[in-house]
């Protein structure tokens, strides 16, 4: 009797329309390869939009799971979809398999599609989140495999109201888009695509969903802050202070830029406005690290592993490598990097195109290069330029091929060695979360990339009035939010991007502060001479404002951010130590529930 009864429910199991625990059922329409997920605790429902050509056969759905084959006909490829459910939690995964070669993007799963009153959240560098009706966004694709993409590998989307939401953490990053898009004028949606490694679809690629009754964005990056530890991709800062206390003189520091003045008096001139913390990026003679490293600051210097340049190219850039270590393209050619723009006495511009070098060998040479450095240099920091902003690359050089998985294990080496083995406080630019057990802080994570000034990694000093596109998401207040903070705020300090400071347009300079001091992060001062004569009170007021807060924060986590006002002028973060930060971005004073009174671009602690 147990048999027959078994056998029975194996096959009312194995006939029912859909797959189901306790909290979600996803339904899968065969025709096209769409799946339905309903939210039991609430009965929503999200829907899967089909794109592209596909073909669905030999489905077939058990308790807790769906398989099923595909075709795709643009790659003329044949694909087998599972997705499993969670056991107990509003979560399932879809793995990917198969095998041949790619001409063009796999764009499975399909997006779910959301209309009026939701959002897109989009981890692009810190974290902007899209009204999915707003016609102002355009259509973007950003990788998942690069700081210049998405820094850490998910996306969602959320009820603006409700706070129910969805997201999807891409679990094999490496060679993964997403395509943020609308089709015909309908709303905005964004979907997974995975790319080629070295032509192929050559190993399974796999994508899990997870489905929120409340809590919107904060409890999507909440749950990758679990995934991140799950997969050990987490660190705090205090357990990288237990490994080197030097990084104890990072939290709180203002990262200063300066090439004109003399490297000590003005260090002493800032220890005497009161500017207590310092990261010093110049670097300098050895004599004046010493001296600045006694003034109990955090002394530092700019290196690249990344750019190569022809002997014929100016002095001063780096050519060690080249064509030796030269990453190729598919097509033979080198693949080119930073192009180097000399200005000439009659106004000329001359560019010399510099090339990319091969990982490996970017690694062997900084294991020759720091430690002779250090051997006459007390330096207690570097920042290495590139490494995770750039994209993994694959390199077809027949002397060192390279997938990008490969690329990235050799470029978390390079960041590796610095930090581990040469006792390092470490930064690079802008940010992607496989470096975070392994650097101290990023240049360029609160600024979102897309929405810079124009060119703004070139005559950083040079004033460059603000865009209507910078206004609006880069220091705009309706855009934004802290989605890095909420997931790593306690395990990498984030910094603005080295063209995109907080003086960089003075007119904004305000605003730049009030997003240090709601995020609890440190500010990054760029000048000259003459700008630090002019401006030394404000540097050091902002620096008042901002740093002894990071100070204070610097080790914590972000618990929670939410906007007070519907059109997102008023914004609180709540921090695990019982802190709590409300910023007034507008021009009206706002009255807390409380009784206190915010003044129009203020902020209040408690």
């Amino acid at each position: 009797m147990r048999s027959l009864f078994g056998l029975l429910l194996c096959v009312s199991a194995a006939a029912a329309p859909y797959a189901s625990n306790k909290l979600i059922r996803v339904r899968l329409d065969e025709p096209s390869g769409a799946l339905t997920v309903t939210d039991l605790r609430t009965q929503h429902e999200w829907t899967q939009k089909p794109i592209g050509t596909w073909a669905v056969s030999d489905a077939h759905i058990g308790p807790r799971d769906i398989r099923f084959k595909l075709h795709d006909a643009v790659n003329n490829l044949d694909l087998t979809a599972q997705v499993i459910l969670a056991a107990d939690g509003p979560e399932f995964e879809v793995t990917l398999s198969g095998a041949g070669p790619l001409k063009s993007m796999v764009g499975f799963p399909f997006p779910f599609v959301t209309g009026k009153g939701t959002g897109l959240v989009v981890p692009m560098n810190e974290g902007i989140l899209y009204p999915v009706d707003d016609a102002s966004i355009n259509n973007r694709r950003l990788v998942t495999y690069g700081g210049h993409g998405i820094c850490m590998p998910w996306f969602g989307a959320t009820d603006f109201q409700s706070g129910e939401s969805y997201m999807a953490i891409i679990e094999t990053p490496d060679d993964a888009d997403i395509d943020i898009t609308r089709q015909n004028g309908a709303n905005l949606f964004v979907r997974p695509l995975w790319e080629a490694s070295r032509g192929e679809f050559s190993y399974d690629r796999k994508i899990r969903y997870a489905f929120f009754d409340q809590g919107g964005y904060v409890a999507q990056a909440k749950r990758y802050r679990e995934y991140a530890k799950q997969t050990g991709l987490f660190k705090t800062l205090a357990d990288k202070r237990k490994e080197n206390p030097n990084v104890d003189l990072l939290i709180g520091a203002v990262n200063v830029w300066n090439w004109d003045s003399n490297n000590v008096a003005l260090s002493k001139e800032m220890k005497s406005l009161g500017m207590e913390h310092v990261l010093w990026s110049r670097g300098g003679e050895p004599k004046e690290i010493d001296q600045i490293n006694e003034l109990g600051y955090l002394t530092s210097r700019y290196d690249i592993y990344q750019d190569v340049f022809p002997p014929e190219a100016p002095n001063g850039l780096p050519k060690a490598g080249w064509p030796d270590d030269l990453v190729f393209l598919p097509n033979g050619d080198w693949m080119r990097g930073w192009a180097h723009h000399r200005h000439n006495p009659d106004g000329t511009q001359t560019i010399f195109e510099g090339g990319v070098i091969n990982s490996q060998r970017g690694l062997e040479r900084a294991k020759v290069n720091i430690p002779a450095d250090l051997k006459t240099h007390a330096y207690k920091c570097r920042f290495i330029d590139t490494t995770t902003a750039s994209p993994f690359r694959e390199d077809y050089n027949p002397a060192h091929p390279l997938t990008r998985s490969q690329d990235r294990s050799y470029k978390m080496k390079l960041l590796e060695f610095c930090s581990r083995d040469n006792q390092l406080v470490v930064g690079t630019e802008t940010g992607i979360d496989p470096s975070v057990p392994y650097v101290h802080y990023y240049e360029g994570m609160l600024s979102l990339g897309p929405y810079r000034l124009p060119d703004a990694g070139r005559d950083m000093l040079k004033y460059k009035p603000p865009t209507p596109d910078f206004l609006k998401f880069q220091v705009g207040h309706f855009y934004r939010i802290p989605l890095w903070e909420l997931v790593y705020h306690d395990c990498v300090v984030a910094q603005w991007y080295w063209g995109d400071y907080n003086n960089k347009a003075p007119e904004v300079w305000e605003r730049r502060d009030l997003f240090n001091t709601l995020y609890a992060t440190p500010p990054m001062f760029m000048f000259d001479k003459q700008t630090w004569q002019r401006d030394k009170d404000h540097f050091a007021a902002s620096y008042q404002q901002i740093c002894p807060l990071v100070r204070r924060l610097g080790y914590d986590e972000m618990l929670s951010h939410e906007f007070l006002t519907p059109d997102h002028v008023v914004q609180r973060t709540r921090w695990k130590s019982g802190a709590e930060v409300v910023v007034n971005f507008g021009d009206a004073a706002y009255h807390l529930p409380d009784g206190q009174t915010l003044s129009p671009m203020h902020s209040l602690i408690r």
